[in-house]
């Protein structure tokens, strides 16, 4: 899912350093934004989304241990804000001011990923990777091509991640290992495995790079601003902006 997908969108012709930009503008604005700019920004982001196009039944199958993420931190902001309480039970209180800024960090949180997304699924890594050495060649003391190529890996590595999830998932479900009740049991069957294969992808990835004597001197693509490029990106500006401040 957080993959390269073909297509002939607007966004897939956006030459990637500008989508970037634009990635790293809005997802800062999202951190400062209110229930409305939030609102805006998802709805924006859903249209956008359909538009790429993205299988929403997919990315929900792909992001639901995300969700839990974001259930947890809502029952910590609920449990933790002082204000008004909406429900007590013994000591535990759950307060309105809780609820409010719980639904609203978990959905900055969700819209982070659907900007995450939207740019994944129209940007390839080779150029992901031209565009982050592009801006790090103007500053010294820092090897843009070893950074680029570490972060080349680390997007190529996420698709293969989550698709290693979601077969050890199976299989334990195969094995009946969801139906133990003890949480810590299931915990440390489906990781032990999980880990193992991971770390057994990369050291093979390793030395297929080894074999084929990859080095990080790479021919870089050639990116041209043109004006929908900078359309786009005052665009976005704005948005970053009023979703900032609204």
């Amino acid at each position: 899912m957080f993959a390269f997908s073909f297509g002939s969108s607007f966004l897939h012709k956006l030459d990637t350093r500008f989508k970037l930009i634009i990635l790293i503008t809005l997802s800062l604005a999202c951190f400062r934004a209110s229930f409305t700019g939030i609102t805006l920004l998802t709805l924006i982001l859903i249209g956008t989304i359909f538009y790429i196009p993205v299988s929403i039944i997919l990315f929900l199958k792909e992001i639901r241990y995300f969700f839990l993420l974001l259930v947890f931190v809502f029952i910590a902001r609920s449990l933790s804000v002082p204000g008004t309480p909406y429900f007590e039970f013994m000591n535990i209180s759950i307060t309105i001011q809780g609820i409010t800024q719980g639904l609203l960090i978990c959905s900055r949180l969700m819209a982070v990923v659907l900007l995450s997304l939207c740019f994944m699924s129209t940007s390839r890594i080779s150029e992901i990777r031209g565009a982050v050495v592009w801006f790090l060649k103007p500053l010294p003391f820092i090897p843009e091509n070893r950074v680029g190529t570490m972060l080349s890996l680390v997007l190529r590595f996420i698709p293969a991640i989550l698709n290693q999830a979601s077969k050890t998932s199976e299989a334990q479900r195969a094995r009946g290992i969801e139906s133990r009740k003890n949480p810590v049991f299931r915990v440390i069957k489906f990781t032990i495995p999980f880990m193992r294969r991971i770390f057994e992808d990369a050291d093979k990835l390793v030395i297929a790079m080894e074999a084929r004597a990859y080095c990080e001197d790479r021919t870089a693509p050639e990116f041209t601003a043109r004006k929908q490029d900078w359309t786009a990106l005052i665009t976005s500006v704005f948005l970053g902006l009023v979703i900032y401040f609204v």
